[in-house]
């Protein structure tokens, strides 16, 4: 008998990416969808930094994330989604060619108080031709904005859903991730 064979079948595997700009709070949609403790590759900012890293509407910031988030979320016996988080600097976007490979879709996180951010992430996806929704993370004390005019400010096309959400609650980034589901889906029955 093989090791799979005692085990049980091995799952089908599903690779979703998380991205967008730093601070948009990536790390945080990870840990909060993950079944499993997140593995994060966290790093403390250093006086390094300075003057590379922007922390304007993020001055709290005191970490930073350097190759990647990871977290699990188990479907059912035989699927299994695992959740890759970008680093958010674009000195670490050679990781990002890493990353999306047989990715299924990606979330592109972003935050209204620093949206120019995006454009990499977006972008990135869009030459690609990965299937991405765009979720804007909503965070205490910052006004919010309707995802129609946050369509126009960043210029993603129609299909592309753009919705808000709370990176922190678990039910508003499985909300998300349903919606990329939704989207893959319809491409997928379009290209048939």
């Amino acid at each position: 008998m093989t090791e799979s064979t005692l085990a049980g079948p091995v799952p089908d595997t599903l690779k979703i990416v998380v991205a967008g700009g730093f601070g948009a709070g990536k790390t945080t949609l990870v840990a909060s969808l993950s079944e499993t403790e997140a593995l994060h590759t966290e790093e403390r900012m250093t006086s390094i930094s300075v003057g590379v890293d922007d922390l304007e509407g993020v001055e709290d910031k005191t970490t930073t994330t350097v190759a990647l988030d990871f977290g699990r979320i188990t479907l059912d016996p035989t699927t299994v989604v695992y959740l890759f988080g970008t680093p958010g600097q674009r000195r670490f976007s050679y990781m990002w060619e890493e990353l999306v490979q047989g990715a299924l879709g990606a979330v592109v996180l972003a935050d209204t108080r620093r949206l120019a951010d995006s454009f990499d992430s977006i972008d990135f996806f869009e030459s690609r031709a990965v299937p991405f929704v765009v979720a804007v993370n909503c965070f205490d004390g910052h006004s919010t904005h309707r995802p129609e005019d946050v369509r126009t400010a960043l210029d993603v096309s129609q299909h592309v859903p753009v919705l808000l959400c709370d990176a922190r609650r678990r039910d508003s980034a499985k909300e998300v991730l349903a919606q990329l589901v939704s989207l893959v889906l319809r491409l997928a029955q379009a290209d048939t």
